[in-house]
């Protein structure tokens, strides 16, 4: 892989492209009338967006389609991990927070993570979205955008499924968990 121009190799390419194309036939449920062949296309054109998704895939967070965008024709990936992304957990919200923390500091953050690779932090919409198409974080939990009056208090706020019913919490930006993570969204 090519980390300068963010691209990967002919091999690693075919064998993502190859991974995605299995999920998207697995999970037509969470597509509906959408064509892999198409999709495909679009990655193909767009090596930065597929090293995008490799690393969604590498920090296990299992990205497939979830909708298109109908005013500027964009496929949605969303992380579709069962659990939030194993590989992204542990991490505080942002770097504002992790930098006030004095001592046990985690090694990322949240918002830090997804802008190195690519992503957006799902929102609070989106993540209520993720969960009409299936059970996601029965175990874990996963931070989710916070608005700016919230983090402008210290706060960030994160979301789970419990009791069958998706939960919406607070906590001070700069704490960290094994058990909470965050997905992200590529637009593709």
């Amino acid at each position: 892989m090519n980390n300068d121009k963010k691209q990967l190799s002919v091999e690693r390419s075919e064998e993502l492209l190859g991974v995605l194309k299995t999920r998207f036939e697995k999970n037509m449920e969470r597509h509906k009338g959408l064509e892999w062949a198409k999709i495909k296309v679009k990655l193909e054109a767009n090596a930065e967006k597929l090293w995008t998704l490799d690393e969604m895939e590498i920090t296990g967070g299992e990205p497939d389609v979830v909708g298109m965008d109908e005013t500027t024709g964009e496929y949605l990936f969303y992380d579709c991990a069962a659990e939030s992304p194993k590989g992204r957990r542990s991490v505080c919200y942002d770097h504002e927070a992790l930098q006030s923390r004095k001592e046990y500091k985690p090694e990322n953050s949240a918002v830090g993570m997804a802008a190195d690779m690519g992503i957006e932090i799902l929102t609070e919409e989106q993540y209520r979205e993720l969960q009409a198409l299936g059970k996601f974080d029965l175990k874990t939990s996963s931070w989710v955008q916070t608005p700016a009056n919230i983090r402008k208090l210290g706060g960030a706020v994160f979301c789970d499924r419990r009791y069958d019913t998706i939960f919406f919490y607070h906590n001070g930006a700069e704490s960290y968990y094994a058990a909470r993570g965050f997905r992200g969204l590529l637009r593709v």
